[in-house]
């Protein structure tokens, strides 16, 4: 048998070779992965045996698998960076916030917007707390001023109040060129730095507090990343060696892993409301001692993900176990504004430092975070925030401000938003009834949705949620039934991250799973926030009790 090849004939490009003048040339290697055809132009008729062809097409198949193996190989000669020359640390960073959860979430919401069916309309994002994502209204003395800031023209506008006006031209004349475009001193605006001061002393009941120790950031994560950045250094068993807290909030961790620092984990104390326990904290130290060099202790006051606020008690404990240890304390304090349990007060870690006198206040180095993202404000996108700097070496202090000139300025929308939070209006002003008005109601709705929260999660067998004291999330823990562990561990998945990926996929909500933040071996839980509205919530912690019901039955 034999097959003719005609002039300007289509031929399927696995059977046939492209040929010209008897001359056998290979077809082009691109437009066969294209279109799987190849056009043969410009030859007379020619017959050739199958056999022949089969084994033209058999070495035609050869040489083009090699050719591609050989650009391959060419094409990762030619790249400076690849996956086995980048920087190795930052190969070991995660972030379970916007880990495998969300990405998929976000694949879904387009997925029904492309009409395909699901057994939900919508994905509820329960995964961050992003306040105003989630519905919650910005306050309006906030954006009228940030409004006259970006648009000064506004300012002849008899709508915007007085004292809106007052802090926007302060703020612009603090700016070079009167504009909120230009760059601003690296450590921040002046009159912001002063306006955070002022309110640190107010806040901490007269406790004094220097501008010069105040550096504005783009959001506390920056602050907390810049400090960190100090601390680390040594190699082996002489390297920074940090202490977070399990659960934690991601941030450190990456941080911790981007730095190639040495995390060191102290465990919360499920069983009494993630209690804070000054032995875990010595176990921890003395363990790692053996391969590494404890110099920072972290604290999450109020707790992410775990929504306790600590007592002021625990903070003097922490407070001597630092000043003992000779370790540099870091108070991540972003949610001072968010305290809704009965009994529970916010301490600022300077405040006590201060008043256990000399001794620790003239000598144990803290560093503060606040922030513009959370509390009643909520503004995420802003990435306002501050630090707050105590006993820190003054040769160091000048690297710190060297460290940030590098990246010139914080955003000057954030540092405006800073100084609006730390002078907000007062008694007399006008915007004060309403910006009061404002910022009650958002806590006290915040407050309502945590008891919400935990009351309907402890109804579900399996499920037990420690009360939301403060922040703005719950972090239950769940029983699962052993097949359904050994099944998400045949798919080399975390339990809790199999259970949540599969509320996912047939509620359409989002949370994140417990193995992000970390926990005890053993133990399985999901973090999820309480800032969708009240109406959206309860569907949402509804939905879960439901899917947890009908998850334990099917792996029972």
């Amino acid at each position: 048998m034999s097959i003719c090849v005609l002039r300007a004939q289509m031929l399927p490009c696995k059977t046939v070779l492209s040929w010209t003048r008897g001359t056998g040339n290979r077809c082009d290697i691109a437009r066969l992965r294209k279109c799987g055809v190849c056009y043969v132009p410009n030859l007379s008729p020619v017959s050739f045996p199958s056999r022949t062809l089969s084994n033209l097409a058999t070495a035609h198949s050869g040489l083009a698998r090699r050719e591609m193996a050989e650009n391959e190989a060419l094409s990762r000669r030619q790249k400076v960076l690849t996956i086995d020359t980048m920087n190795a640390n930052i190969k070991k960073v995660e972030y379970a916030v916007r880990g495998p959860i969300v990405q998929r979430a976000v694949q879904i919401e387009k997925e029904l917007k492309e009409g395909v069916k699901k057994p939900f309309n919508e994905v509820i994002k329960a995964n961050i707390g992003d306040a105003h994502a989630m519905g919650q209204r910005p306050v309006t003395f906030f954006r009228q001023v940030l409004a006259l800031c970006s648009y000064p023209e506004l300012l002849d506008d008899d709508k915007f109040p007085e004292d809106t006006k007052y802090r926007a031209q302060r703020i612009l004349k603090a700016c070079g060129g009167s504009s909120i475009g230009a760059y601003t001193a690296s450590q921040g605006i002046e009159c912001v730095r002063q306006d955070v001061s002022r309110y640190i002393e107010r806040r901490d009941g007269g406790v004094p507090c220097d501008p010069d120790n105040i550096y504005l950031t783009t959001g506390a994560s920056d602050g907390i990343v810049t400090m960190l950045k100090l601390l680390t250094a040594g190699e082996g068993r002489t390297r920074t060696g940090v202490m977070i807290p399990i659960p934690q909030y991601p941030l450190y961790s990456a941080a911790i892993a981007e730095l190639g620092a040495v995390q060191l984990n102290y465990y919360l104390d499920e069983d009494k409301c993630w209690g804070l326990d000054i032995s875990e904290l010595q176990r921890s130290l003395q363990a790692a001692s053996k391969h590494c060099n404890p110099r920072v202790l972290c604290i999450i006051n109020p707790g992410n993900p775990t929504g306790q606020v600590q007592s002021r008690e625990r903070i003097e404990d922490v407070i001597r176990f630092a000043a003992k240890e000779r370790l540099f304390l870091m108070a991540d304090e972003v949610y001072q504004d968010n305290v809704y349990a009965e009994g529970c007060k916010f301490y600022s870690f300077k405040k006590v430092l201060y008043e256990m006198g000399p001794e620790y206040f003239n000598t144990v180095e803290l560093a503060s975070f606040h922030s513009t993202s959370k509390c009643y404000m909520g503004e995420c996108g802003m990435r306002g925030g501050y630090m707050e700097v105590i006993n820190m070496d003054s040769e160091v202090k000048a690297q710190l401000t060297k460290l940030v000139s590098v990246r010139l300025c914080p955003p000057v929308p954030g540092q405006a938003l800073m100084a609006l939070v730390t002078n907000s209006p007062q008694p007399g002003e006008p915007s004060h009834a309403q910006f009061l008005k404002e910022r009650t109601a958002t806590l006290g709705d915040l407050a309502q949705k945590a008891k919400l929260t935990e009351e309907i999660l402890n109804t579900v067998p399996g499920i037990r949620c420690n009360p939301v004291q403060g922040a703005m999330y719950s972090f239950p823990q769940i029983t699962l039934p052993e097949r359904a562990i050994r099944e998400a561990k045949e798919k080399g998945q975390a339990p809790d991250m199999f259970y949540c990926m599969k509320l996912l996929e047939e509620t359409g909500i989002c949370l994140v799973p417990g193995s992000g933040f970390g926990q005890k071996e053993g133990t399985y839980h999901f973090r999820m926030t309480i800032l969708p509205p009240a109406d959206k919530l309860k569907i949402l912690l509804s939905k879960v009790k439901e899917f947890h019901q009908r998850f334990t039955k099917c792996y029972s």
